[in-house]
């Protein structure tokens, strides 16, 4: 056996929720992306963006790579990076929780923080400004098709084999909009009945993962035909699902977990019958240093 930890990446588990919807025709399925290595959905776009980029001959082992991220890309890349044996630098809000942070320069990343008045789209632009300089490359997850394509090879796959061809609605938190993007497109193509659901925050809510973008940054990726709804999430909405699916369904995830799952659960509610998943994209533990899972 040959097994690496990058061959661990994906096929994580899809379990059914035994207590969030209350119709017995209507089956919601969580994905389990914090079974990845790196803890995330991220570990597949992350690996997919460098595998390729180093076979295009676009990077080599001297190409230092910059990115900026909210946390979960991050890790996934600082992991990835280390492994192929290539620099990189993240750049992110200084806002972070401390275990993002911590678990990048874990991996041998070089973070820099960025204000958090300036958001992700601070960072986005100080990484841009590097590159600018010169002597980096910027994989650009807002706008690299190997971003989605991952999701297309893999995350849809695996959720159009695990329901054995019955998923009727797939829904997914939006940040890069990778996930939703790759997944839509392999699901239509299996399927153009397939229901794809985008979930966003409305203009209060902040909930890291999940984003409503302003234009001007709006991922080049993104594909609005793909997304037959989109649901907006309150952060208090998003906060005491996380809190429910830890102490109902014994899973323990990030608030844009509990976002996406509170906004399937409301749409599993509409429904007379249906086989809904939802994407659970990392693992709670790199936010016990926040309040998130103070009891208010």
């Amino acid at each position: 056996m040959n097994q690496t930890v990058l061959d661990l990446i994906g096929n994580t588990p899809l379990v059914r929720a035994q207590n969030l919807v209350e119709n017995s025709q209507v089956e919601l399925y969580l994905k389990l992306e914090g079974q990845n290595p790196g803890g995330s959905v991220k570990d597949r776009p992350a690996y997919n963006m460098i595998k390729n980029a180093l076979e295009r001959g676009e990077i080599t082992r001297e190409t230092k790579l910059i990115e900026a991220t909210s946390g979960n890309t991050g890790i996934a890349l600082a992991m990835v990076a280390r492994l192929l044996k290539l620099d990189i630098e993240l750049i992110m809000p200084e806002n972070s929780t401390a275990e993002r942070v911590q678990t990048m320069r874990a991996y041998g990343a070089k973070v820099i923080l960025t204000s958090a008045e300036g958001g992700i789209e601070g960072s986005r632009d100080f990484a841009a400004a590097r590159v600018q300089e010169g002597n980096y490359f910027m994989l650009n997850q807002f706008g690299n098709d190997d971003n989605w394509k991952a999701h297309y090879n893999s995350t849809g796959p695996e959720i159009w084999k695990d329901t054995n061809k019955k998923i009727t609605h797939f829904v997914s938190s939006m940040g890069t909009t990778g996930t939703i993007m790759g997944t839509s497109t392999f699901l239509k193509e299996q399927n153009p009945d397939v229901q794809i659901v985008g979930v966003q925050p409305d203009d209060e809510a902040r909930i890291p993962g999940i984003r409503k973008w302003p234009q001007e940054y709006l991922p080049t990726i993104f594909d609005r035909n793909k997304v037959d709804r989109i649901l907006e999430v309150t952060e208090a909405e998003a906060r005491a699902m996380t809190a429910r699916l830890a102490e109902e369904e014994g899973i323990f995830a990030g608030m844009s977990s509990g976002g996406a799952t509170a906004a399937a659960v409301r749409l599993c509610n509409e429904l007379e019958k249906g086989v809904v998943v939802s994407i659970i994209c990392d693992r709670g533990d790199r936010y016990l240093s926040s309040d998130l899972f103070t009891k208010r």
